[in-house]
């Protein structure tokens, strides 16, 4: 079980705003018996953050202790289809999100949950990557989180806000969509081991490498950041672990005792994409406790399992 906050949170108020998407849902699962056992969760999962009157209207009268502001147009994407959804969503949503929250007295602590995608194109000399790199962003999505994050510290700064960001890397694990890399890897690969598919992976590039965490292990995080983590303070989060795609699809393929031929299609690839990315986790470390606890293995497992009982 991952590691918990040696505070308690059980019976702390925490509205989670984007509960229904993949790390909502697995924040809701850890108030049963894990990270968040025991808190009083007040999701969000329905309302538009970009209508304020709304939010004011779901906000009224219940005085959370904690917020966890998960909420975003976070497909890369998409964010180049449509940038100015992605900064209404991610920028003027977390406006009103923090405004509905000081109209109805909030004073507790604010967890925005932002991306180690803001640090954009990162020169292996850098690597790995720590809150001290200023950010970089190559796409709309990440520059609505920069721009979110220095609104929140500004509200920290200027009201006195109570606001810790956090910066996850890559995580995965069971329930994320098909779009992500692993995902997509492993319901390929069980559709292999199962005789549904010809035993040829159709990829992109998979020598690229990244710096993935297991979602569960992430959900830790965003807890022990309640908790210990200082007040306008930015934390990458992260494994430390610099891990190949390649050699992921390998070990999934190891995992579910099958072997199959490699396709790597030129239309998956991405252009000027980074090469390696791995983060540097040590100041939410010495800070608040945290570290990742669920084994590599565990994790591939878990989102095999996911995929096959979704076949």
């Amino acid at each position: 079980m991952p590691f918990a906050p040696d505070a308690p949170i059980a019976g702390k108020r925490v509205l989670l705003t984007g509960a229904s998407g993949f790390v909502g849902r697995h924040v809701l699962v850890s108030g049963l018996d894990g990270a968040f056992a025991g808190a009083e969760f007040i999701a969000l999962p329905a309302v538009d953050v970009r209508d304020r009157e709304a939010l004011q209207r779901e906000l009224r009268g219940v005085r959370p202790d904690h917020v966890i502001h998960l909420a975003a147009q976070s497909f890369v994407p998409r964010s180049f289809e449509d940038p100015a959804e992605t900064i209404e969503i991610n920028v003027l949503g977390t406006l009103n999100l923090l405004q509905a929250l000081d109209s109805d007295g909030f004073s507790g602590r604010f967890l925005y949950v932002s991306s180690g995608d803001v640090y954009g194109t990162v020169s292996e000399s850098r690597l790995p990557v720590d809150e001290d790199l200023p950010p970089a962003p190559r796409n709309p999505y990440a520059v609505s989180k920069v721009a979110a994050e220095q609104l929140c510290l500004q509200w920290h700064r200027s009201n006195r806000l109570d606001v810790v960001i956090a910066r996850p890397f890559n995580h995965v694990g069971p329930g994320q969509g098909r779009s992500f890399v692993v995902p997509a890897l492993a319901e390929q690969v069980v559709a292999v081991a199962s005789g549904r598919q010809a035993p040829t992976i159709s990829a992109g590039d998979i020598d690229v490498t990244r710096d993935f965490t297991d979602v569960r292990d992430v959900v830790c995080a965003y807890a022990n950041l309640l908790v210990s983590g200082n007040a306008g303070k930015i934390y990458t989060v992260g494994s430390g672990i610099e891990r190949s795609v390649r050699d992921i699809l390998h070990r999934l393929l190891e995992l579910a005792g099958t072997e199959a031929d490699v396709l790597q299609d030129p239309a998956k690839f991405r252009p000027a994409e980074q090469r390696r990315m791995v983060a540097d986790s040590s100041l939410i470390r010495q800070e608040t406790g945290w570290t990742p606890r669920i084994p590599w293995d565990q994790t591939l497992v878990d989102i095999l399992e996911d995929m096959e009982s979704k076949a």
